[in-house]
């Protein structure tokens, strides 16, 4: 991915054009047509965002832990798989 940090903006303007002829393939006026393009952008852009943002994070993490700089163990909810 590198250092580009528009992929949720290039994913949400193809999803918004993919919604646009769609719209007017299935026969919707012009305002149906771009109310379902733009929810389309808005709502792949943000879950794009958020995968990115997951991997970026996690992707920090694993450099940490293996610079030996890891916040200490994970906090497990079910301790008694640990226990003997």
């Amino acid at each position: 991915m590198g250092k580009f940090r528009g992929w949720h903006i290039l994913a949400g303007l193809a999803a918004m054009l993919l919604a646009g002829i769609l719209g007017t393939a299935m026969g919707l006026n012009n305002t149906a047509t771009v109310m379902a393009s733009g929810v389309a952008f808005v709502a792949v852009s943000l879950w794009m965002e958020s995968r990115i943002s997951r991997r970026r994070s996690a992707s920090r993490r694993l450099d940490a832990d293996r610079a030996g700089q890891g916040a200490g163990p994970a906090l497990d909810a079910d301790a008694s798989k640990h226990e003997g």
